[in-house]
């Protein structure tokens, strides 16, 4: 039993012993070492407990977990494990990492340096510049609260605040973020920098000016490299005399391209046309713009607005020579005008906007009909001018006072004239026929008029017909209502559509229009793990970035900064 016992005591002091040789390694690896101590001295007043190393034909040099320091006066606390470096000083990290300035605290327990005067931090990828660094060794992590410059073959980036996470070669810029570059600037309140990718990750609001463009937005991403990127708060782009603004804007310099997802306007500074749209792409070098998805045109003039909707609509062409085209379900509204269609064509040279396939119109109650209509507005007052009907005219209005009967008037062709935006007068020539409610000054019906001929003008006065004038040969009478059968008071094709009359601008959008589901954009409303999305994009042979060629590269990166060499 005692023998047992002896054998227990043993095993548990051997342990303890084993414990206590483990700690003694590690403490003793922790401990900062002198590599080179030159010339050697004490001063116990000033620095109590401090050795005092001074280089001579050599700099003191010392030597902690993997970094190396260099400088002209060294205090050493052994005990304290730490050391006050004075003097040209210079650390490095193995092969990755060199810091240099005027003087550095070093705390060994925690692998902490604190550099202060014309501090320069660099690697293969960058350069830093500041006045004061704390250098996290055990996080790896550098940073400066007092004024920063970063540069690498791309940029120079220069903040208030600034850290930099070495494994992830990302620096976070905080406070007056300015980068610039030999065909762009970059201003930000916040800043995520990727110094081997050149990709930036903006916060709050940032604004970027380019030779040719300028984007504003309070979240988003710029590869800085190519000039391209997106933002997702508060975009706005100015580009090609246009200005984009959307939930999501992406922008490429090089393919001359943008385009915008949710929300979007887009804004002719020249001509003041509007588009809105929830997608929508601008291409430069065409002049053009692509919008869908509850997609609405807006000419913008003195007292009124034209809205002028489809599935799809493209705007082409120089500004003096704007063209419109609006595809499928094409709709237009106007105080007193509005219109549905196929599809509609309207060219700014001509001042002539065409309704193409179904072509309908009214002209405050007045149903207008025919094969093809056009609109024609004056080119110096962008006033509506003139009106044309081809091919089965046909106009209809609901009785004001019976509210059964309909007053009617066809034939080939139509021409209208507005006078101040107002439709005064409308000729219907050949093949003419008109079906009138006549009424006396008491709003008694005096009787139907039916008439046939060559040609009829009508006077109009605030959207109503005011007179009749038949000409050549016409053929009619006024029948009383009794006897004039119902089936006579309508014309050959008469067709009411007054359930489909476009009232407001809200009305040219129909159900599915309304009830669009939006896309969901990432980070708008939730946060995204950017170090992931940066791992991601520089694998993703599909990511648009980072597919365009070299030659398309609106920047060609200078060489890399090689790393000084210590002797």
């Amino acid at each position: 039993m005692k023998k047992i016992y002896s054998v227990v005591l043993i095993f548990f002091a051997c342990t303890l012993f084993g414990y206590a040789q483990q700690d003694a390694v590690e403490e003793e690896s922790k401990q900062i070492n002198i590599v080179y101590g030159a010339n050697f001295t004490k001063n116990e007043a000033e620095y109590p407990g401090a050795s005092i190393f001074s280089k001579d034909d050599r700099q003191v040099q010392f030597e902690h977990q993997g970094a190396d320091l260099w400088c002209d006066v060294a205090i050493y606390y052994q005990l304290e494990n730490r050391l006050e470096a004075i003097g040209n000083v210079i650390l490095k990290q193995g092969d990755s990492v060199e810091m240099t300035s005027k003087k550095i605290n070093y705390l060994g327990d925690v692998k902490l340096a604190k550099a202060w005067g014309n501090v320069v931090l660099t690697n293969s990828d960058m350069t830093l510049r500041t006045d004061t660094l704390r250098l996290d060794r055990e996080k790896q992590e550098a940073f400066y609260q007092d004024n920063g410059t970063v540069i690498d073959s791309a940029n120079t980036l220069t903040s208030k605040i600034g850290k930099y996470f070495m494994e992830l070669k990302k620096y976070q810029f905080l406070d007056s973020v300015h980068v610039k570059n030999p065909e762009y600037t970059l201003d930000s309140e916040q800043l995520d920098y990727y110094t081997t990718s050149k990709n930036a990750y903006m916060y709050g609001p940032s604004t970027i000016n380019g030779e040719a463009y300028k984007i504003y937005c309070e979240r988003g991403f710029y590869d800085t490299k190519i000039e391209s990127g997106y933002g997702i708060k508060n975009t706005r782009i100015d580009y090609n005399n246009r200005i984009i603004e959307g939930d999501s804007v992406y922008f490429n310099k090089a393919k001359e391209f943008a385009s915008a997802t949710n929300n979007i306007t887009v804004t002719d500074t020249i001509n003041n046309g509007i588009i809105r749209a929830h997608y929508a792409e601008v291409y430069k070098a065409k002049d053009s713009v692509f919008a869908t998805r509850r997609a609405v045109s807006i000419s913008v003039q003195e007292r009124d607005s034209l809205y002028v909707h489809g599935d799809t609509l493209m705007v082409t062409g120089k500004p003096e020579d704007r063209i419109l085209r609006a595809f499928r379900n094409a709709k237009f509204y106007k105080t007193d005008l509005s219109g549905k269609c196929d599809s509609i064509h309207s060219a700014q040279k001509t001042g002539i906007t065409q309704l193409i396939k179904n072509p309908i119109i009214w002209n405050g109650a007045n149903q207008m009909t025919g094969d093809s209509i056009h609109l024609k507005s004056n080119l110096e007052t962008e006033k509506l001018d003139s009106l044309k009907v081809l091919n089965n005219a046909f106009i209809i209005s609901l009785d004001s006072v019976s509210m059964t009967g309909y007053n009617q008037a066809k034939g080939i062709n139509l021409y209208g004239k507005f006078i101040e935006n107002e439709l005064k007068l409308i000729d219907l020539v050949q093949n003419t026929e008109v079906v009138y409610y006549m009424y006396n000054d008491d709003d008694e019906l005096i009787g139907i008029d039916k008439t046939v001929c060559s040609k009829i003008r009508i006077t109009m006065a605030e959207n109503d017909i005011e007179d009749l004038t038949f000409y050549t040969d016409p053929d009619g009478d006024i029948f009383p209502e009794k006897d004039l059968p119902k089936n006579s008071r309508i014309l050959k094709g008469f067709v009411w559509r007054g359930d489909e009359r476009i009232l407001t601008k809200g009305d040219i959008f129909d159900e599915d229009d309304n009830n669009l589901e939006l896309v969901v954009i990432n980070g708008i409303d939730n946060p995204i793990d950017i170090d992931a999305e940066e791992q991601q994009r520089s694998k993703n042979d599909t990511d648009p970035i980072n597919n365009i060629s070299g030659q398309d590269k609106a920047t060609d990166p200078k060489k890399s900064v090689k790393p000084k060499k210590i002797k």
